[in-house]
């Protein structure tokens, strides 16, 4: 790989024994998460609502596409339960009218590109929108989750390591969050945050220090099991760790090696 992305960096500080499995060695999880199909399709409707003139319409398709597979739902979720969850939301943010995109054709999903200081490889970053909120230019991301940020969040959104990532790899200080949250009542937060150029110098002090680690080879387990913080029992990697092949054929499955590599 000639690059690394937030996510490659996300992983590694989470258990650098998963990112070689994952970016290495070419093991994904099987995508079979309800959340995680819908966060995709919602943000592609999302975007849509600026390039068409039905969002809804266009993400009840796109969801109804996904209805006979085998997904994973959460406590409480349903296919229906989601369907209706998405459809008020697009609709709320219609209403809202907070959100303004200049060109839909060219304002999502913005690639940027960045050289490394002490590396030769570079930093590559997809933000999800520029754009205005409330009439301010910013650099946006969606989220879609089914809790609500605190109201008395104050300045924590600049500490933020996502927002603070793309914020350097755009080198635009103004960001906001756009958060979906899925309950019974739709509700639609928009979050707003500057980040300071030192916060930059501390991100790619940080960057440069886990890509010397990573070109390094060091993949060392960093074990999750003692509670209550036990990420390990929630892994789709743990098979590998314990060297289980069922418990490996039931949550992952192996990329094509030009896939991995490419």
């Amino acid at each position: 790989m000639d690059h690394y992305s937030y996510t490659q960096l996300s992983t590694y500080l989470q258990c650098p024994l998963k990112y070689k499995y994952h970016y290495l060695e070419g093991w994904q999880e099987t995508e079979d998460k309800a959340s995680l199909v819908f966060g995709r399709v919602f943000q592609s409707a999302v975007e849509s609502q600026f390039l068409v003139a039905d969002s809804v319409e266009l993400f009840t398709e796109r969801w109804a596409g996904v209805k006979d597979l085998p997904l994973e739902y959460g406590n409480g979720d349903s296919w229906e339960k989601m369907l209706e969850q998405g459809q008020a939301l697009l609709e709320q943010f219609r209403q809202d009218k907070r959100v303004l995109i200049d060109d839909g054709s060219t304002d999502f999903q913005v690639k940027f590109r960045r050289p490394l200081p002490l590396s030769q490889k570079h930093f590559l970053a997809y933000v999800d929108a520029l754009g205005y909120v409330d009439g301010r230019p910013s650099l946006i991301e969606w989220k879609t989750t089914t809790q609500s940020y605190p109201e008395n969040l104050g300045r924590v959104l600049e500490l933020d390591p996502q927002l603070v990532c793309y914020s350097w790899a755009a080198q635009w200080q103004e960001v906001s969050l756009v958060n979906f949250v899925r309950k019974k009542q739709p509700e639609i937060q928009y979050l707003r945050a500057r980040i300071r150029k030192r916060q930059w110098k501390a991100f790619v002090q940080t960057l440069d220090l886990l890509a010397s680690e990573m070109e390094a080879g060091h993949f060392y387990p960093r074990s999750g099991i003692r509670y209550p913080n036990n990420q390990c029992l929630n892994c789709a990697y743990l098979g590998l760790c314990l060297r289980k092949k069922a418990l490996v054929e039931e949550k992952l499955v192996k990329m094509e090696e030009s896939v991995v590599h490419g």
